[in-house]
Formats: C-alpha cells, structure tokens, sequence
C-alpha cells in the first residue's frame, strides 16, 4: 500500500475496537498508578532493594505457571468472558491493597493481594490479546497494535505523573489504590458493551498436544521467535523501571513528584514514536528497524544508569520508551498477523511469558544484582548485556535482519 492511501487511524474507525482501547487504556492508566504506589509504599516502608525485587517475582510467577493452561481456555471458551471475569478480580486486589496500605498491613499480605491480581492478568492477558484482532480487519492490526500500544504507553505518562502528584499530597499510596479499582472497572463496562461473538468449537480434541501447541508454533516460525526473544531478553537486562525509587530518593534527590516523573519518562518518549509510527510505520523494513532500535534502548539505558542530573535521566528514559515502542509494534505485529485465529490464545500465552519476564522476572534480577553492587553496576551492567543479545540475535537469525514486510499469514 503506498504512503499517500495509508489511514493512521484505520483501526480506531471501528467503534468496538474504540471501545476496547480507551477502557484498556484507562485501565492501564490504574495499573500504572498501582505500580508506582507499590513500590513508593514498599520502599518507603522497609528501605529494601530486594523488596522492590520481590514485587517483580510475585506478579511474573502466576504468569509464567498458568500461561499454558491460560491460553487453551481462550482458545476454547469465551475470550470476552475470561476478560471480565480477570478484570473483576484485579479491581478487588486494588481495594485489598487499598485497605492493607490504610491498615499498615504485612509485606507478606501485599504479595498476596499482588499475586492474586496476576492470576486473574494470567487469565485476562492471552484471552484479551486474542480477542481484539476479531475487532478489526486484517489489513488493519498493525495500525491497531500501533495504538494499543500508544493506549498503554499514554497510560504509563499519566498514571504515574498522577500517582505521583496523589502520594505527595495525600503522603499516602490509598488513593492510588482506589484509582486503579475504578478504572479497572470502567474496563470491565466497556468490555461489557462489546456483543459477545460466537464460540467456535475447537477442532482438535484437548490433550497435552494441543495445551503446548503455542510454543510448538513459535519453535517453527523462527523469525517471529527470535523477535520475541530479542524483547525479552533486551528488556529483562536493560529494564531500569523496579530501582526507579532508589534513583529518585538516593541518586537524583527528586522525591515523590520527580519520581512520578521518571517513571513517566518512557512513556512519554513512546507515546511521541506511537504518533511517529502510526503516520509513517516501520513496514518496509521492519527486521532491521527492530535490531537498531534496540542497539540505540541498550545505548540510552547505559546513559541513565551513569547520570546523575534529572533532566539527562529523563531524557536517557524517555529515548528508552520511544526506541523500545518500534521493537513493540513490529513484534505484537508480527504476533498477530502470522498467527492463525484458532491458535491466538495458546500463542499469546506463550508472549505473555515471555512479556512477564522481561518485565517483572527483569525487576527481580534488578533489584537483586543492586542490593549485591549497588544501582548503577545493575542499569549499566544491564544496558550493556542488551547490547550483547543484540548482536547474537543478529548473527543467529539472518531473515530476521532480511525481514522488510509485515504480511498476514492465512488461517
């Protein structure tokens, strides 16, 4: 398709698809909000690395046990219903985090109420993330997945600005709490409006075959795994977010405010690439946009790890989320357009895992690796081993660095 026919707002013509994006949006813009009140909470509470750390491992486990099973129901019962149903849970573990901040509850019923949200997300993530594409038509996913992701990257500038701005007036993480209940819930009535779509009976009888059949099919198509993988691998090493704290109270000396800011950082670099890329998208050579723009994620980690003046910090984070949003929106595209309908939950799982653990295993190791050699030997060391996945990518996978095109493969 030439330049001049391309529409930047394809996919948000198509009302349920509308729908779907600003709940989930507003959604994640509670998510973010929870997110940093949990680890402003924590910290402030125990002055412990390694319990930042554990926020990570609580939230990835559940993900990482229940992924399989997670993905053979979305491909099997109501993806819509699976959505709902995750989302009334989370909702409930913000008000129980709610109440345990308000009552000054154990650390251990934290990671309770967090644990119990990631099983309902573990559910939710492979459900909802095959359930959209039947929102709009093919031609239209990698416009869609363009603004899904500047949906989520929009939340994550406003969500901690916001939650930011509560703790320092409020000195207290229960608004944020309850913030993130509410909007979750307005998810849940957007999702609700959505007509529920037919079920389609599942052609291949439930056995272990079919339960693992989503990492069978990222085996085989080798340029969409090593995609994943690079992402992975890129963000568990280089991602700075879980010591955001540390650097904002030891480093930066910036307090709650600053720190709301930082964490912002990312997203607002991402949400100025989703404009980028919805306008010109990375489709005609989107192999080695990918590769490049996670060399210059690696570079731009090293530099926040080293500064120590504010605005180069948000700067070098902001470069973060714009580079990282080009892996995004070729990888989910990838995802979706090369994987067949009826194997989009198992497949999506399989992602999710792989999500989870450059997100919340990478908070883990960070924190870990900075209460051994300190904040800084931990970003930089990470950024620099980013660098390393780069090129051994590059070198073990030659059509991903040939890939031009993004092309739908037939059910």
């Amino acid at each position: 398709m030439c330049a001049a026919s391309h529409d930047p707002y394809a996919a948000l013509r198509h009302r349920h698809y509308l729908r779907y994006a600003v709940g989930g949006t507003l959604a994640n813009i509670g998510g973010a909000m929870q997110s940093v009140a949990v680890g402003w909470d924590l910290y402030e509470r125990t002055g412990s690395a390694m319990a930042l750390g554990g926020v990570g491992l609580v939230q990835v486990l559940p993900i990482i046990l229940l992924a399989v099973p997670a993905g053979h129901l979305a491909d099997r019962l109501d993806r819509r219903r699976i959505m709902l149903t995750a989302q009334a849970v989370v909702a409930t573990g913000s008000v129980g985090l709610a109440l345990l901040s308000w009552a000054g509850g154990s650390v251990a019923s934290v990671y309770t109420c967090l644990a119990l949200a990631a099983i309902a997300r573990a559910f939710g993530g492979p459900a909802s993330s095959a359930f959209w594409p039947g929102l709009v038509p093919a031609e239209a996913y990698s416009n869609a997945v363009t603004w899904r992701s500047g949906g989520f990257q929009v939340a994550s500038v406003l969500g901690p600005a916001l939650a930011g701005l509560l703790i320092g007036w409020q000195h207290r993480a229960v608004p944020a709490y309850l913030m993130d209940a509410a909007l979750t819930l307005i998810f849940w009535l957007n999702v609700y409006q959505i007509p529920p779509r037919p079920v389609v009976p599942h052609p291949e009888p439930a056995s272990w075959r079919s339960l693992l059949a989503g990492f069978g099919f990222l085996w085989r198509t080798k340029v969409l795994l090593a995609a994943v993988s690079l992402d992975m691998f890129a963000v568990l090493l280089g991602g700075a977010t879980a010591l955001l704290p540390i650097y904002a109270k030891d480093i930066l000396h910036v307090g709650p405010v600053g720190f709301g800011l930082l964490r912002a950082a990312p997203a607002a670099g991402a949400v100025i690439m989703t404009l980028m890329i919805a306008h010109h998208p990375p489709t005609s050579r989107a192999g080695p946009a990918m590769l490049w723009s996670v060399v210059g994620f690696g570079v731009a980690t090293v530099v926040f790890g080293l500064s120590q003046s504010f605005w180069l910090s948000l700067v070098a984070l902001a470069l973060t989320g714009a580079l990282d949003n080009i892996s995004v929106v070729v990888r989910h595209s990838l995802l979706q357009l090369q994987t067949p309908d009826a194997m989009r939950g198992r497949v999506n799982a399989v992602n999710s895992v792989f999500i989870s653990c450059s997100n919340e295993l990478g908070a883990f190791e960070s924190g870990t690796v900075a209460a051994m050699f300190g904040p800084v030997v931990s970003v930089v060391a990470g950024g620099l081993g980013t660098l390393a996945v780069v090129a051994a990518v590059a070198l073990l996978c030659p059509p991903l660095r040939r890939l031009r095109h993004l092309r739908a493969t037939p059910d």
